[in-house]
C-alpha cells in the first residue's frame, strides 16, 4: 500500500511539472511572463501547505476569511492564539499569482499626486498601491496610491501584450512600479488634484500582492459608502494607517510639531532636552506605570507622568529655556481623549512671570492653529478666573461658542418655602442656580420632563431630576408647572433679573450641593447646545482659566489635594495675608481652554524649599515623607534656584482638535483601546515565570486571567 501511495504521490508530482513546463514554453518570450507562469506553478504546488485546496482561477478578490474576530472583549483575554490565515492563491485573488521570485527596490522620480497639467509630455517613474483598477473593453485604467495622492495610468490600445496582461491582473492594495509619460486627460476629473493628467503607460511590474482578504476598502471611495467598526480598525491598525484620511491626520500631526518647534527655537531660543523615561515613583496624580529591577529586588522604576521635576531641576542647571516632545504614562482609566502612553509639548523658562509663559503660548497656539486649521487666533487671548467660569458655565472649561450662562440664585430665593429650594439653601454648601436657554428652537416639554432627553442629562450627571419654567411675556412673571411657579412666587421677578433672562426665555433649575448642582448644569448646557444646533458653524472659542485654587479638599481621603500639582507656586497676596495656612490660596496656574477642551495649562513654579515644604504639608505629607519622595529637588533648590514657570500643551488632544476628529485614537499611529490594551499586538500579553522571577516577584493573578 505504502508503494502504491508513493506511485500516485510520484505520478502526480510530474504531472504538475510537466504543465508547469508547458507553461514556461508557452511564455519564454517575456521574461516577465516566464516569471509569472513559475510563481504561478510554485504557488499551486503549495496550495495545501498553506491550507487552500481546489481554488477557483475565477475566485474573486476578497476571499472569505477564517472565523471572525471575537467580540472586544474576547479580545482583550490576552491568551495567545493564533492569527488570522486567509490567503489569496488566484490570479484574480492575489493579483498576479504571487510576488516575483526576485526581490527589487525600484526608485521613483515623482509622486502621484504632485503630477500636474505641467508635467505632460514628462516620462515619469510612480510607485504606490493600487487604489482601484476598471477595463472598459479594449483601454484599462488603474489609479496608484502613494502619500501624496492618487494618479491615473492608462492602458490603450496600443499597449504591449505584456503591460495589457499585468493591467488584467491588478487587484486592490497590490504594490506596483510604473513607467510611461503624462498626457492630457480627455475626461477631467474634478474631485482630484490630478485629475487634469494621466499616465500612459509603457511598463507596469507588480512589486508584491495582496495575499489575504482586505478587512475593509482602503481607498477613500470605499470610506464613503461603509462605516469601519473601530475595533476593526484597531486590529487591522496598519491597513488602517494607509487609508488617505489617516495619513492626512498623521502628516497634520507632524506639521503641527514641525510649527510649534519653529516658534520655539527661531522665535524664542529654546533648547530641546530629553529627560528619563525610568523614574522614581511620587504621591499624588494618577497611579504610575512601574518597572521592576532585576538589579534591585524588590525595587521598581516609574515611566514619568510627566518631566515636572527634571524640567526643574533644568532650571536650576542653567538651561535657561528648555522643552521637549515628552513621551508620558499615566495608568488611569481612559475615555475618548485619554490614553495610559500620550505626547506633550512640556516647556520651562527661567526669569519670566505668569504673563510672559502665556504670551509664548498663544504664539505657539497661533502659529500651530494657522498651520494645521488655516485658523487665525486673535492677537491676544481673553482671560476668565476660575471662579467666574465656575459661577457662569459650571466647569473650568467652558465652551464660549455659545451663551447659556447661569447664575446663583440663592440671595433671590431667601426665605423660599418651596422645598426643593429651601433644603438645598439650608445645607451645607448647598446653592440653587439657573440656566438660561434662548427658547427660539422651541425645546418641547417633553425632552424637559421625566424620561426626556434633557431630563436624562442632569440624571446622568448624578442630579435627582431637574425643574423649568419659561419667562412670560411681561417680562417679570414665570409660566410653568403650578408648584414651581408659586414656589418661586414673588421672588420671580428677582430671579428673572439676576439671570438677564429676557420673555420667552427657558429657565432649568438645579438644586444641591454646588459641585453636583455646577456639574448637572454644565452637562445640561453642553447637552442642549449639540443637540439643538447652536454651536455656530466655523467658531472658534479660546481663553485662558487663571487664578485656580491652590487645592481642593478630598472627601474620601479627608486631607487637600493639590489641584494642579504641589509644585505650583501659590498666589503671593494670599500667602502673605496667611503665610502659616495655604489651604486657601489660590495658585498662579493657567489653563488653555479651545472650544470647551483643555489644550494646555502650566504654572509659575515654587524656587524655594521653604515654600515647596510648606506646601507638602498642606497636602499631608510629613517632612520624612517629602525628603525621601522630593529631597533631590528641595536640594537643588539650596543652589540658587532660578525664579521659572512653564507649561505643557497635551499634542495627541491638540492635533484631534485641528483634524476634528471624535478621538484621540485617531491621531495617534498605534493607539491603545479604553482598558489599555493594543489590538494590532495583542499587548500586555502573558509574561512567563523565568521572566518574573528574574525580576524578584510572582505572578498573583488568577489563571483564567492570564
Amino acid at each position: 500500500p505504502r508503494a502504491a501511495v508513493r506511485a500516485r504521490t510520484m505520478s502526480r508530482m510530474t504531472s504538475a511539472l510537466e504543465r508547469g513546463l508547458t507553461t514556461l514554453s508557452s511564455a519564454r518570450a517575456s521574461p516577465a511572463s516566464a516569471r509569472s507562469a513559475r510563481a504561478r506553478t510554485a504557488l499551486v504546488a503549495n496550495a495545501p501547505r498553506m491550507g487552500v485546496a481546489g481554488a477557483s482561477p475565477m475566485a474573486s478578490t476578497f476571499v472569505a476569511s477564517a472565523a471572525p474576530r471575537d467580540a472586544l472583549t474576547a479580545r482583550h483575554a490576552h491568551k495567545s492564539r493564533p492569527r488570522r490565515a486567509s490567503y489569496a492563491t488566484t490570479p484574480r485573488a492575489s493579483a498576479g499569482d504571487a510576488a516575483p521570485a526576485r526581490l527589487e527596490w525600484p526608485s521613483r522620480d515623482c509622486y502621484a499626486g504632485a503630477l500636474r497639467e505641467t508635467d505632460v509630455g514628462r516620462a515619469v517613474t510612480l510607485c504606490g498601491w493600487i487604489d482601484k483598477s476598471r477595463d472598459m473593453g479594449g483601454i484599462a485604467f488603474a489609479d496608484v496610491r502613494d502619500h501624496t495622492g492618487i494618479a491615473q495610468i492608462v492602458a490603450d490600445d496600443d499597449a504591449s501584450a505584456e503591460v495589457k496582461k499585468v493591467f488584467g491582473e491588478l487587484r486592490q492594495e497590490c504594490v506596483v512600479r510604473v513607467k510611461g509619460e503624462v498626457r492630457r486627460r480627455l475626461n477631467v476629473n474634478t474631485k482630484t488634484a490630478t485629475g487634469l493628467i494621466e499616465i500612459v503607460a509603457s511598463e507596469i511590474t507588480i512589486l508584491n500582492t495582496v495575499a489575504r482578504s482586505l478587512p475593509f476598502g482602503i481607498s477613500e471611495s470605499a470610506q464613503d459608502k461603509e462605516e469601519i467598526k473601530e475595533e476593526t480598525r484597531l486590529e487591522n491598525r496598519v491597513l488602517d494607517l494607509r487609508r488617505p484620511q489617516m495619513q492626512r491626520n498623521l502628516k497634520l500631526r507632524h506639521q503641527t510639531l514641525r510649527a510649534l518647534r519653529k516658534v520655539l527655537e527661531d522665535d524664542y531660543g529654546f533648547l530641546e532636552v530629553e529627560t528619563p523615561m525610568l523614574t522614581r515613583s511620587t504621591p499624588e496624580g494618577a497611579r504610575d506605570y512601574l518597572v521592576p529591577s532585576r538589579l534591585k529586588p524588590g525595587g521598581a522604576y516609574a515611566l514619568p507622568q510627566s518631566p515636572q521635576l527634571f524640567k526643574q531641576m533644568l532650571m536650576v542647571a542653567g538651561v535657561d529655556r528648555y522643552y521637549q516632545v515628552a513621551r508620558c504614562f499615566r495608568d488611569e482609566d481612559l475615555r475618548a481623549d485619554r490614553q495610559p502612553e500620550f505626547t506633550q509639548l512640556d516647556i520651562e523658562m527661567a526669569f519670566t512671570d505668569d504673563a510672559g509663559v502665556m504670551k509664548l503660548a498663544e504664539d505657539l497656539m497661533r502659529a500651530a492653529f494657522k498651520s494645521g486649521a488655516d485658523v487665525d487666533l486673535p492677537s491676544t487671548f481673553p482671560t476668565m478666573t476660575f471662579a467666574h467660569a465656575m459661577e457662569k458655565y459650571g466647569c473650568d472649561k467652558p465652551d464660549l461658542r455659545y451663551g447659556m450662562e447661569m447664575t446663583t440664585i440663592n440671595d433671590a430665593l431667601a426665605g423660599t418655602e418651596f422645598k426643593l429650594f429651601a433644603d438645598a439653601l439650608a445645607a451645607p454648601n448647598g446653592v440653587v442656580k439657573v440656566l438660561v436657554v434662548d427658547d427660539a428652537k422651541k425645546i418641547p416639554n417633553s425632552k424637559l420632563k421625566p424620561k426626556g432627553d434633557v431630563f436624562n442629562e442632569a440624571i446622568a450627571a448624578g442630579a435627582g431630576g431637574l425643574a423649568f419654567v419659561r419667562v412670560a411675556e411681561d417680562g417679570v412673571s414665570l409660566d410653568g408647572a403650578k408648584g414651581l411657579v408659586e414656589g418661586v412666587g414673588a421672588a420671580a421677578a428677582d430671579v428673572i433679573r439676576v439671570s438677564n433672562a429676557k420673555p420667552g426665555d427657558l429657565l432649568l433649575f438645579a438644586a444641591g450641593h454646588k459641585n453636583l448642582v455646577n456639574k448637572t448644569l454644565d452637562r445640561v448646557r453642553q447637552f442642549i447646545a449639540r443637540e439643538y444646533d447652536m454651536i455656530p458653524n466655523g467658531a472658534h472659542a479660546v481663553l485662558w482659566i487663571t487664578e485656580f485654587p491652590m487645592f481642593e479638599f478630598n472627601e474620601d481621603e479627608g486631607r487637600h489635594e493639590a489641584m494642579h500639582h504641589p509644585f505650583t507656586a501659590p498666589n503671593q497676596d494670599d500667602a502673605q495675608a496667611n503665610p502659616n495656612d495655604l489651604t486657601n490660596a489660590r495658585a498662579i496656574a493657567y489653563d488653555l481652554v479651545y472650544n470647551g477642551v483643555e489644550i494646555g495649562g502650566g504654572s509659575l513654579r515654587i524656587y524655594r524649599r521653604d515654600v515647596q515644604e510648606a506646601v507638602f504639608s498642606a497636602i499631608g505629607l510629613t517632612s520624612e515623607e517629602a525628603e525621601n519622595k522630593f529631597g533631590y529637588l528641595m536640594e537643588a533648590f539650596q543652589y540658587g534656584a532660578p525664579p521659572h514657570g512653564g507649561l505643557a500643551f497635551g499634542l495627541d488632544r491638540l492635533v484631534m482638535m485641528l483634524a476634528g476628529a471624535r478621538s484621540i485614537r485617531d491621531v495617534i499611529a498605534f493607539p491603545k483601546t479604553a482598558n489599555g490594551a493594543c489590538l494590532l499586538t495583542e499587548a500586555p500579553g502573558e509574561v512567563s515565570d523565568a521572566q518574573y522571577a528574574e525580576l524578584h516577584i510572582k505572578s498573583v493573578a488568577p489563571a483564567n486571567e492570564g
